[in-house]
C-alpha cells in the first residue's frame, strides 16, 4: 500500500492532474482524496415527461415551438393559479385579484427570458409574506397600488442587477440549514395566517407562535360553518390526493367540489367577494409612487433574495427537457424583467414558483411556451369567469392554505433530519433561522439567516486547515500521518499543508506546528500544493514568523508546491526576502515533483553540515 490516511484525520488532496514523476527518489504519491461530503440537498427526483440535463451540457435552451402539451399544461397551471394566487394574495393581506394579476405579465415574460424553462415566475407565500411585513415596515398599506407598484419595480431592479453581474452563485453560499429553518417558518407564517380564515377567529396576537396559542385557548369562539367548510376541503384534497391519476390536481378539485357544494347549501361563511371584488378584466396599468423609493429600499434586496433563493432550487430540481443546462444568473435577469414589466400591470413582487413548476411539469409541459400559456390562460380564464371566482369560501382557501403549509412542512422533514444529524453548528443555525422567522418580520429574518450561512462557511473554513507528515516509504512512496509534535533530529521532515490560508486557520495551526527546539541536524519540506491559493495577510505573517523561529534553531524551511500567484504576492509582500529565494520551490506539471526537489534540496543542505543556501 502507497499511501495510509490516519483513522482520525483525512487530508483533501492536493491538485491531481498531472502522471507520475519520472525523477528519481521516492515515486509520486499524493495524500489521498478526501471522500467529498454528502450534499445537503436530497437528490432531486425526476419529473415526469422530461428528460435529465446531459452533463455539461453548454447549449442554451432553444425557445422552440409549442406542443399540445405545452398548451394543456399551460392550462391547468393558469387554473391552478386562480385558487393559489388569490390565496397567496390573502395571506399577505391584499387584495384577491392582485394575487391573479401577479400570474399574468410577471409569468408571461419570466417565461421567455428564463434559462430554467420550465420555470413559472409569478406570486409564491414566501414573497407574499415578505412584502407584507416590508409594507408596514415603511409605513404603507397593502391597499397602496403606488407603494406595490414600486415594491415590484424596486425587486425587478435588484434582481437584474444581480443577474447581470452573474451572481447566481452567491445563493450557494445559504446553507441547506438557514433555508431549511427559513422554509419551515415561512410554512408556520402560512397557517398562522389562515387562522381566521378556517377557523373564524382572528387572533389578537401578531407573533407567528402566540397566534396558535391565542386561537387554541378561544376554542369557543371558533365558526362552527367555518370550521366544517375548511375540513370538507382538506379531506377532499386527501382523497384525490390518494388517486394517482388525479394526484395533481387535487387541489383544484378540492377547490371546484367544496365551492360548488358551499353555492348549493349556502353556508354562513365569508365569500372571497365579501373581501374583494374579482373584476372581468386584465391586469390593469399601474405607475409607481417614486416618493415610496426609500423606504422601500432595503426591503426591496431582502425580497429579492427570498425569490431568488426559491428559484435556485427549482434550476437544481427541474432539469430541461432539451438538455441545456440551467444558468442561477440568466434566471435572475429573467425574473428581474418580469417583476419590472409586472410592476406596471399591478403585479405583486414575484419569483420562480415550485408548486406551479410543478404543476405544468406534471401535466406534460415541454418547453418556455407551458409557462407562456399559464399566463395567457389565467387572463382568459379571469376574464372569461372572474366574478364567479368570488363566490368562493375563504374557508375553502384557508383550507387549502392548511395544506399547502403542510405540504412545506412535510417536504422539509428528510433536510431537517438531515441538518440535525449533520452538525451542531448547523442545527443551531436552523432552529435560530425558523424563530428569527416566525418571530421578526421576514426581510429582517432573510438577513439573519444569510449572516448565519457566512458565519457557517467562516467556521467551517477555519477548521479545514490541517498539517500532515508525508514519509517517504522506501518503497517509492510516500506515507501519511499526522504531523510530529516535535520536529525529528537528523532528517528532513516533510509536512503537507491541507487548507485553504482562511485567516482564521492560523492561531490553531501554530498551534499544531512542531516545535523545533530540541532538534538538530533537521530540515523542514513543507508542501502548498492544491492549498493557499487565496493567501491571507494573517496567512502570510504566520509562514514569516515560523520561518524565524526555525532559523533560530538552526532548522531549514522549505515551501514547496508554490503557484505562481502566491509566488508573486510572496515577493510582492516582502515574505520572500524573509524566507529566502532560495527557500521555495514553485509547483509543476508532474505530481510531487516539487516535494521531490525541496526535499532532495533539505537533504543537501544537511549534508553540508546545515550550514550554507540549500541549494
Amino acid at each position: 500500500m502507497l499511501d495510509r490516511v490516519s483513522d482520525s484525520h483525512e487530508p483533501p488532496a492536493p491538485s491531481s492532474d498531472e502522471p507520475a514523476p519520472t525523477t528519481p527518489g521516492p515515486a509520486s504519491a499524493t495524500p489521498e482524496s478526501s471522500t467529498p461530503e454528502p450534499t445537503s440537498e436530497p437528490t432531486p427526483e425526476p419529473v415526469p415527461g422530461q428528460t435529465g440535463a446531459l452533463p455539461g451540457a453548454d447549449a442554451k435552451p432553444a425557445f422552440g415551438k409549442p406542443t399540445t402539451q405545452d398548451v394543456t399544461s399551460g392550462f391547468v397551471t393558469g387554473l391552478f393559479s386562480i385558487p393559489e394566487g388569490m390565496a397567496y394574495a390573502s395571506i399577505g393581506g391584499f387584495a384577491a385579484p392582485l394575487g391573479l394579476w401577479s400570474g399574468v405579465v410577471p409569468t408571461i415574460v419570466g417565461s421567455v427570458f428564463a434559462r430554467t424553462v420550465l420555470m413559472v415566475t409569478t406570486l409564491t407565500s414566501a414573497i407574499a409574506l415578505s412584502s407584507q411585513s416590508i409594507l408596514a415596515a415603511a409605513g404603507l398599506k397593502p391597499t397602496d397600488l403606488g407603494g406595490l407598484a414600486t415594491l415590484t419595480l424596486l425587486v425587478g431592479v435588484v434582481m437584474l442587477v444581480m443577474g447581470l453581474l452573474k451572481l447566481g452563485s452567491v445563493m450557494s453560499f445559504v446553507s441547506t440549514a438557514v433555508m431549511t429553518g427559513f422554509t419551515a417558518g415561512i410554512a408556520l407564517q402560512i397557517i398562522a395566517g389562515v387562522i381566521k380564515d378556517a377557523t373564524g377567529y382572528t387572533p389578537t396576537r401578531h407573533n407567528t407562535i402566540a397566534k396558535f396559542v391565542d386561537a387554541f385557548a378561544h376554542l369557543g369562539d371558533w365558526r362552527g360553518p367555518t370550521v366544517v367548510v375548511a375540513l370538507a376541503t382538506v379531506g377532499v384534497w386527501f382523497v384525490f390526493k390518494l388517486i394517482k391519476p388525479l394526484e395533481s390536481y387535487a387541489t383544484l378539485i378540492a377547490l371546484l367540489v367544496v365551492s360548488v357544494v358551499c353555492a348549493i347549501v349556502k353556508p354562513d361563511v365569508e365569500l372571497v367577494k365579501d373581501i374583494a371584488a374579482i373584476p372581468r378584466s386584465l391586469p390593469p396599468f399601474s405607475l409607481p409612487d417614486l416618493g415610496a423609493v426609500p423606504a422601500l429600499a432595503s426591503g426591496a434586496i431582502a425580497i429579492a433574495l427570498v425569490g431568488l433563493a426559491q428559484a435556485a432550487g427549482i434550476g437544481a430540481a427541474v432539469a430541461n427537457p432539451d438538455g441545456s443546462r440551467p444558468d442561477a444568473s440568466k434566471d435572475f435577469t429573467a425574473q428581474g424583467l418580469a417583476n419590472i414589466a409586472g410592476g406596471f400591470f399591478s403585479a405583486l413582487p414575484t419569483g420562480g414558483s415550485l408548486s406551479r413548476t410543478g404543476v405544468g411539469t406534471s401535466a406534460g409541459a415541454k418547453t418556455r411556451w407551458s409557462g407562456i400559456f399559464a399566463g395567457v390562460w389565467l387572463a382568459l380564464l379571469v376574464l372569461a369567469v372572474g366574478p364567479i371566482a368570488g363566490e368562493i369560501p375563504m374557508a375553502v382557501i384557508g383550507g387549502l392554505l392548511l395544506v399547502i403549509g403542510g405540504e412545506l412542512i412535510a417536504g422539509r422533514l428528510r433536510d431537517i433530519k438531515l441538518v440535525l444529524r449533520t452538525s451542531v453548528l448547523s442545527s443551531v443555525a436552523m432552529v435560530i433561522t425558523f424563530l428569527a422567522t416566525t418571530q421578526l418580520p421576514l426581510q429582517d429574518a432573510i438577513f439573519i439567516g444569510a449572516g448565519l450561512s457566512i458565519l457557517l462557511y467562516a467556521v467551517a473554513a477555519s477548521r479545514k486547515g490541517k498539517l500532515f507528515e508525508l514519509i517517504p516509504d522506501g518503497a517509492g512512496g510516500w506515507r501519511i500521518e499526522d504531523a510530529p509534535k516535535a520536529i525529528p533530529s537528523g532528517r528532513t521532515t516533510v509536512l503537507h499543508y491541507a487548507g485553504g490560508s482562511f485567516f482564521a486557520e492560523v492561531n490553531r495551526l501554530e498551534d499544531e506546528w512542531p516545535d523545533p527546539r530540541d532538534a538538530h541536524d533537521a530540515a523542514l519540506v513543507l508542501s502548498l500544493r492544491g492549498s493557499a491559493g487565496i493567501p491571507s495577510a494573517t496567512f502570510l505573517k504566520a509562514f514569516e514568523r515560523a520561518a524565524v523561529k526555525l532559523r533560530e534553531h538552526n532548522v531549514r524551511l522549505i515551501l514547496c508546491g508554490v503557484p505562481d500567484e502566491l509566488l508573486a504576492v510572496m515577493r510582492r509582500v516582502g515574505t520572500l526576502a524573509v524566507l529566502g529565494e532560495d527557500s521555495v520551490v514553485t509547483e509543476t506539471a508532474v505530481l510531487m515533483e516539487s516535494v521531490e526537489t525541496a526535499y532532495a534540496r533539505a537533504e543537501q543542505w544537511r549534508a553540508r553540515g546545515a550550514t550554507g543556501p540549500a541549494l
